[in-house]
């Protein structure tokens, strides 16, 4: 039988939704496993049985079965009605090669260090404060690159594939006119600014980011065909933001506390000219089109630093005490928007 064959009365539904909510963790800790294990890699294009794929991965093969039957009963691969399993739309993300691969993602979110992080989020949610500094002595990106460089790497490489995600989408919805330099603030490894400089080539662009960051840099950047149209910066945005340039793009970056958001973009205006476009490009939590993944970053924010997805209202907020004129929201066709000003003459 399967399980659709079994009638709950409409209360016992309830009860085994709310169970389904709070397992999440089994969900995080099982697509990591099949990360981990090089799961979906082994797995080609034709099913396979649990036996082939414990070889292949050097896994137990009963305790494989049941990893991928729970997987599968997530939407994660599919078991077939002979018993082997075979690759679905999801299961093909987990796969390294995959052009929309998520699987730095996945390491990031089940990453060691944020596991302590969870059982105190009531305590976060009472105090408004964050709970990383009280475990661990130290803000999260200090103690990640201080003491766990690996983690880093994968924090990295991870916001690389959310960028590859959108990134083509973005470029595309930007408006680039009269625009000569592009500032690419806390930009990664560039593949925003990559993909920009590749589509508009009279264009010229500065990529900035934490120094152990710009050192992974997009090879293209640093010493390949785009070299000599991007300049590679190593710095702290809430510190300062040595850059002059006609638009300024923050990815993704200005989720920390309102306190070191403003300082960031003071630092932007403080170098800006006056005129200089200002491009937040985040997903809002009035304006997702991912409510669950939406609140879930939120809390994480507000748990490693006691950061926030922005509303509309807040970022206008945020921009008009920073002296950038609030001039609107833009969709781009994806999990993002364009949040835009424009920096204030004086």
């Amino acid at each position: 039988m399967k399980p659709e064959d079994f009638a709950l009365t409409p209360e016992l539904q309830a009860v085994s939704r709310i169970k389904e909510v709070f397992w999440g963790v089994a969900s995080t800790g099982a697509v990591m496993a099949a990360v981990r294990l090089g799961l979906a890699d082994a797995l080609g294009d034709e099913p396979a049985h649990v036996d082939e794929l414990a070889r292949e991965v050097k896994a137990d093969p009963d305790t494989l079965r049941r990893l991928l039957t729970a997987l599968a009963y997530r939407g994660v691969f599919r078991r077939e009605d002979d018993g082997r399993f075979s690759h679905n739309d999801l299961s093909r993300l987990l796969r390294a090669d995959d052009p929309n691969s998520v699987t730095y993602l996945v390491q990031w979110v089940g990453a060691a260090c944020l596991a302590p992080l969870w059982p105190k989020l009531d305590e976060a949610v009472r105090t408004g404060k964050a709970i990383f500094p009280q475990i661990y002595g130290m803000e999260t990106y200090e103690y990640i690159h201080r003491n766990e460089p690996e983690t880093g790497v994968i924090l990295s490489r991870g916001m690389t594939q959310a960028s590859n995600h959108t990134s083509a989408a973005l470029a595309g919805s930007l408006d680039l006119t009269g625009v000569r330099t592009v500032g690419d603030i806390g930009g990664g490894h560039g593949h925003l600014l990559g993909t920009i400089l590749r589509r508009y080539p009279e264009v010229r662009g500065i990529l900035m980011d934490l120094p152990a960051v710009v050192a992974g840099a997009d090879p293209q950047l640093r010493d390949g065909d785009l070299s000599d149209r991007c300049e590679i910066l190593g710095g702290d945005c809430r510190e300062s933001v040595p850059v002059r340039a006609d638009l300024y793009i923050m990815k993704n970056i200005m989720e920390w506390s309102d306190e070191y958001t403003l300082a960031s973009l003071r630092n932007v205006v403080a170098s800006a000219p006056p005129g200089a476009r200002v491009v937040m490009v985040e997903t809002l939590a009035d304006r997702t089109p991912e409510p669950i993944v939406t609140t879930a970053l939120d809390l994480l924010l507000q748990l490693n630093g006691a950061g926030r997805k922005h509303t509309t209202a807040h970022v206008a907020e945020l921009y008009e005490q920073s002296g950038i004129q609030f001039t609107g929201v833009r969709p781009t066709g994806t999990f993002l928007s364009f949040v835009e000003g424009v920096v204030r003459a004086g």
